[in-house]
């Protein structure tokens, strides 16, 4: 497919994008805008527009790609994320209502103590700002290969390009932007994966009904694993366990996607919209899955070699540019392009919300919507989009390893610690020692890191999977416990009900 043909799509998209932000950020561009969107959102709108933030580029490739090696395991993770979701329904989301906060991470402050407070901001700013960048690598390199190669143009001014795009159409609406952008880049999302599915039939000579069946009678439909539990990394229970869990710290405990759950005026309009979304979750991943499955059948049966690619990650890519239709490869483009932004504005608005309100104290001025806290605010978007370039540009240099992988392993090791210290917080009566808290989350991934490394893997025939996020938070929690003081005070523990 010609370079030029996708260019112009791109411009022209990100043209839709730009009118967007000029309409929602006209009336307010004031701080209550930018974080929580004046806590005025429907749920049905946030709902459907989480779908693009949750499943990004990652799961529009990736997912697809994996196929080839684990058939359909990776919907155990997804039935994982499903009963994670129901946690943070019922569990989480109450609890952030019922103290009103904007950052969820002040309930650290208020639970565990000041330093127990920076500690998960932190840790969330640095895991959000290592996802988000591997998801816009993971696009970025397609974007590369397929567009601007093409005109000798270095991998650093496309991610720039990227990035400045982004923070053009969300650095005045904020939230309220990305409420509206993130459903229109859904819907372009959900649009592709079924035009894909009917592009591939149409290039079998089959009907999508014939295709679908085709899958569920190939080898690549087998979801379930039950053999092996110690030595395979895809068993059901450890995808089980690790779907959960990864989807309680990695959207639960994630400021980017409760933001919005925060932005509806009730807690029964954010259950209402965690419960739909997750409905939607579960079948949309199952198309992704049935995506995967169609494009290894179209490659057997048209003798398609797929030897040179360097990775899985440009299964769907090539066939969708190079050996199906002009309009299957402009709805490919479309596809990966709408999963992608939806996630990095929603992360960099999300990462700029958590700065602003846990340590410039935005909650804490007389006046939030002050005009000098709105330029600091502009300016720590700017910021957060230039480390994110930075991040993006180490990836392009070290990293080898299948992305979907690398982001959930980079995930269990960083979102442990803060999963392990809501845990603790929600579970127990227990105090901490505060002040011990940093060394903490700092020592759990290291030390599970050298019993995986260098005991574990050397000397076991058990292979961690997803589930390593569990024993992290278990190491954390753990060692809270060991120094605690003792129990907090009544007059405590009734704040916090």
């Amino acid at each position: 497919m010609s370079p030029i043909t996708l260019l112009a799509f791109l411009v022209v998209y990100f043209g839709v994008l730009l009118s967007v932000s000029h309409f929602t950020a006209k009336k307010s561009s004031d701080n209550a805008t930018f974080f929580v969107a004046n806590k005025n959102s429907k749920w049905y709108m946030v709902a459907f527009g989480m779908i693009g933030t949750a499943l990004s580029g990652v799961t529009f490739i990736s997912v697809p790609g994996a196929v080839g090696l684990s058939n359909f395991s990776y919907f155990q993770f997804v039935l994982g994320n499903a009963l994670g979701f129901l946690v943070i329904a019922y569990v989480l989301l109450p609890l952030y209502y019922r103290m009103n906060l904007t950052s969820i991470y002040t309930y650290l402050e208020e639970r565990l103590g000041h330093r127990s407070y920076k500690t998960g901001a932190m840790i969330f700013l640095i895991s959000r700002t290592i996802g988000s960048a591997f998801r816009l690598y993971l696009v970025a390199i397609i974007l590369q290969k397929f567009i601007f190669d093409a005109w000798n143009v270095p991998f650093a001014v496309t991610v720039a390009v990227c990035l400045l795009l982004i923070w053009l159409y969300t650095n005045k609406g904020g939230l309220k932007t990305i409420i509206i952008t993130d459903m229109l880049q859904t819907f372009f999302l959900l649009l592709a994966v079924i035009l894909s599915i009917f592009f591939m039939a149409d290039g079998l000579g089959i009907s999508v009904f014939e295709a679908f069946e085709k899958v569920k009678d190939s080898t690549y439909s087998q979801i379930f694993i039950w053999e092996n539990l110690l030595g395979d990394k895809n068993h059901f229970w450890k995808h089980m366990i690790g779907g959960a869990f990864v989807t309680i710290a990695m959207t639960g405990l994630d400021q980017d996607l409760m933001q919005k759950n925060l932005s509806m005026k009730t807690i029964g309009e954010a259950q209402k919209n965690m419960l739909t979304f997750t409905g939607i979750f579960v079948v949309i991943n199952l198309f992704f899955l049935a995506v995967g499955a169609l494009l290894y059948i179209y490659v057997g049966e048209k003798g398609i070699d797929i030897s040179a690619l360097r990775t899985p990650d440009y299964l769907y890519p090539e066939i969708a540019l190079n050996n199906l239709t002009l309009v299957a490869g402009i709805i490919f483009m479309m596809g990966l392009t709408a999963a992608t932004f939806a996630t990095t504005d929603s992360a960099l608005t999300a990462l700029t919300t958590s700065f602003c309100i846990d340590f410039l104290n935005f909650n804490k001025k007389e006046n939030p919507n002050d005009p000098k806290l709105v330029r600091s605010r502009n300016i720590v978007h700017l910021v957060f989009s230039f480390i994110m370039l930075l991040v993006i540009l180490g990836f392009r240099i070290i990293n080898d390893d299948s992305v979907v992988t690398a982001i959930f392993t980079a995930a269990s090791y960083t979102y442990g610690p803060l999963l392990g210290l809501f845990a603790f917080g929600i579970l127990t009566k227990m105090q901490v020692n505060d002040k011990l808290v940093p060394f903490f989350c700092v020592l759990s991934p290291v030390l599970l890191f050298v019993l995986n490394t260098y005991y574990i893997i050397p000397y076991t025939t058990y292979r961690i999977g997803f589930e390593l996020i569990v024993y992290n938070a278990v190491i954390t929690c753990v060692l809270l416990l060991v120094t605690s003081p003792g129990r907090m005070s009544l007059e405590k523990q009734a704040s916090l009900r």
